[in-house]
Order: structure tokens, then sequence, then C-alpha cells
């Protein structure tokens, strides 16, 4: 998985395959599904949040705690990350919604954001919690 912070880097709207970004309605959480070299792959950042995870990453040396990420396979992830996500253009994305791509689903809810991949594993985060699994 630590692939997917490297692609994350990468994965701008201009590199992207597909790329749509979309935000909950609080704006608080932000996020963007998209494809890069065929692969699905769903992020959301938190503009403001209690964190849950307060170790850095090893190896990180960028910005991290706000960022979680999931692939098409594999766990859920805390990104190490050097870019956003976040874009006051983002739609929202209404509570009970949910938006999918290639086998990741990213579902909103008034208690945070759910993407998770079909093998089960992803990440909820909300401003008080969040969580990897």
């Amino acid at each position: 998985m630590k692939a997917l912070a490297v692609l994350l880097l990468l994965a701008t709207p201009v590199l992207a395959d597909d790329y749509f970004g979309f935000r909950s309605p609080t704006g608080n959480i932000h996020c963007a599904m998209y494809t890069f070299d065929g692969r699905a792959e769903a992020r959301c950042d938190l503009r403001s949040y209690t964190p849950s995870y307060t170790k850095r990453p090893a190896g990180c040396e960028q910005d991290w705690g706000m960022a979680f990420g999931v692939a098409a396979s594999g766990k859920g992830e805390l990104l190490c990350v050097g870019d956003t996500v976040q874009d006051p253009g983002n739609p929202v994305l209404p509570y009970g919604e949910a938006v999918s791509l290639g086998g990741i689903s990213c579902v909103s809810a008034k208690n945070g954001m759910t993407c998770t991949n079909a093998e089960g594993h992803g990440f909820s985060v909300a401003k008080a919690k969040q969580k990897l699994f």
C-alpha cells in the first residue's frame, strides 16, 4: 500500500485516467476517486479534526494525519502527502448517498465518510474520529 501514497502524489486531475472530487455536506471532508494506470483509488482529506492517529508514518517527511486512502485491493492507509484533494468547487455528496469507482464505494453519512473496497477494507473519517480497516 505504500505505493498508494506515491501514486496519490502523482494522481492529479491532469494525470489520472478518471478523476472526480466530492465533499461532505459540512465541507469538512473532501474526497476524490480516480483511476491511475487502470487502478482505482479513493482518498479523503479532513479540514478540521481531532487526530485518532498520533504516530507519524515511517519515513514520512510531509503532512500526515488528515489524509486517508484505499486502493481497489488492500487495507486503508494513513497517507503521507504534500498535496490535497480539498477543492471548494467539489460537489456535495448528500448524507445517505454513495459514489463508486473501480470496486471502491464511498458513502456520506451524518457521522462522516466511509470508503470501502470490494475486500471490505478502507477507512471511515469524521472530525471526531478516523479509523482504518
